[in-house]
């Protein structure tokens, strides 16, 4: 065989060579780059779930919030009405107190003053009604 056909193989088997190898790499670098398409997906899709879940998490957290404020609300009521019963309780209590009282003390200037009139001290009975006593004949 002559020197130039053992040449012009040698070439073509170190060009197939080299094709070989430019084809490996290209599947390797494909190989890469659909890993990391892949994970970039998963990526997304982990962060759209996450994100899906924060506002599912929000929303969850407001209506508990929303519970509990009504909740409080309606037990201050409770309290308040509560309360507001009591007071009402104390102040009819506090009137009834002050009209006895008012009343024993009408009694008392009645009986000061039909003791002052059993005594013959009509100017004294008078005198306590604020006005003065009718003049004697």
């Amino acid at each position: 065989m002559p020197e130039e056909v053992r040449a012009a193989k040698r070439i073509n088997s170190e060009g197939e060579r080299i094709i070989e190898k430019a084809q490996e790499e290209a599947e390797r670098v494909v190989a890469r780059a659909q890993e990391q398409a892949a994970f970039l997906i998963d990526e997304r899709g982990l962060t759209q779930a996450a994100d899906e879940e924060s506002r599912r998490m929000i929303v969850a957290a407001q209506a508990q919030a929303d519970e509990i404020r009504r909740g409080a609300d309606e037990y201050a009521v409770g309290v308040l009405v509560g309360l507001e019963a009591d007071v009402v309780k104390t102040l009819t209590s506090i009137k009834k107190g002050i009209a006895m009282l008012d009343e024993r003390r009408a009694l008392f200037d009645e009986e000061d003053a039909a003791d002052a009139v059993a005594d013959g001290d009509d100017d004294e009975a008078w005198a306590d009604e604020g006005e003065a006593a009718p003049a004697r004949r």
